[in-house]
């Protein structure tokens, strides 16, 4: 795969469906683009609160006593990041090569403010339908 020396695409998450954005992503990682998430614990989930929280939280507690299974983190970035994985084919070499291009950041992230605040003027803005019941990533954060 040939890498591509052009800017990241920054995308930010404020007020957007993480399935929504989570596809836009992959679409362009797949493509060879470099993608960066910003605002990700701002990013929401549609879906009944309770549904949401036991699924989240069922999946946390697979790992077990012995911490071998599914590890979910209570990190936004990393949840946002482990919710793309899944729409990548990360089996195959064009699709690790895809998750290596993905970076997630919170606002509060140190990373993020030393970017250029030209580049993250021009971030992308995704304006899709909102859905009625939502849950922001920092409130499940928060709740589990």
């Amino acid at each position: 795969m040939v890498e591509e020396t052009t800017k990241p695409i920054i995308i930010d998450a404020e007020k957007t469906v993480v399935g929504r954005l989570g596809s836009y992503a992959a679409k362009e990682l797949l493509k060879g683009k470099s993608v960066r998430l910003i605002n990700v614990e701002k990013a929401i989930i549609s879906g009944n609160k309770k549904n949401v929280l036991e699924k989240i939280q069922s999946l946390r507690a697979k790992g077990g006593s012995s911490q071998k299974g599914p590890k979910i983190s209570k990190d936004p970035e990393k949840l946002v990041k482990r919710m793309i994985r899944g729409m990548l084919p990360r089996y195959n070499a064009r699709g690790r090569q895809a998750y290596k291009n993905l970076k997630c950041y919170a606002s509060t992230s140190q990373e993020l403010k030393s970017m250029k605040q030209e580049d993250l003027n021009n971030a992308i803005k995704l304006n899709l339908k909102q859905p009625f019941k939502t849950m922001s990533i920092k409130q499940i954060i928060e709740l589990i």
